[in-house]
Order: C-alpha cells, then sequence, then structure tokens
C-alpha cells in the first residue's frame, strides 16, 4: 500500500511477517493502515514485526494503531514486535508509557 504520506510494504519469511512502514503514520492515514493490518493480525501462526525504521512521523492515532495491534496479538496469543525505531519515536513511546509493552513483545531474535 502506498499513500503520499506513508508506505506499507510486507515480507513473508518462515514463521516470520515483517511489516515496513516508510513516512507518516497520523490521522490522515489510519484507515488505510487499519485496513491493511487486519488481516495480517489475525493470522496467529505467524510472528507479527513492524519495522519502524523509515517511519519519520506518528501521532497519538498511530500510537493507538500500535496499541490496538499489540492487544489484538495478546489476545490471540500471537506473537508481536516493533523494531527500528527512531531515537525520537522511541521517545514519544517512552512518553505515552507503552515503551515497555513494546519492548516485552519484541523477541524477534531471541
Amino acid at each position: 500500500m502506498k499513500t503520499d504520506k506513508l508506505t506499507f510494504r510486507s515480507e513473508n519469511l518462515e514463521g516470520l511477517t515483517v511489516i515496513y512502514l516508510s513516512g507518516e503514520l497520523d490521522l490522515e492515514v489510519a484507515s488505510h493502515m487499519r485496513a491493511m493490518m487486519e488481516p495480517l493480525v489475525e493470522l496467529t501462526d505467524r510472528k507479527l514485526v513492524l519495522n519502524l525504521r523509515e517511519l519519520t512521523y506518528i501521532d497519538s492515532t498511530g500510537i493507538g494503531i500500535l496499541i490496538g495491534i499489540l492487544k489484538s496479538r495478546h489476545a490471540r496469543k500471537a506473537p508481536f514486535a516493533v523494531e527500528g525505531a527512531s531515537d525520537h519515536i522511541r521517545k514519544l513511546f517512552d512518553m505515552t508509557g507503552i515503551s515497555p509493552f513494546l519492548e516485552a513483545a519484541n523477541t524477534r531474535y531471541s
């Protein structure tokens, strides 16, 4: 998926789906992001990883989407991780209090 603000690319590896986000995740693209993520969140036999290395901006709506994915995956007992967040975005995660939950979920390499 590509909008003017956000590019969404997925890669399927053995037992793992990595979603690469590039650009800005905000209210304007939230409905697109939710629509793209919905079927992936339900794939409980695969680990789901969001790679945020090229994400330049996220607002409270985007953070809410991440929390929703985290809750859905947790309820399904399905692995989920967020990786590659910039220092700026990690600070936002720290300020909103979601960092510990994302760090606990980030077990891709262990």
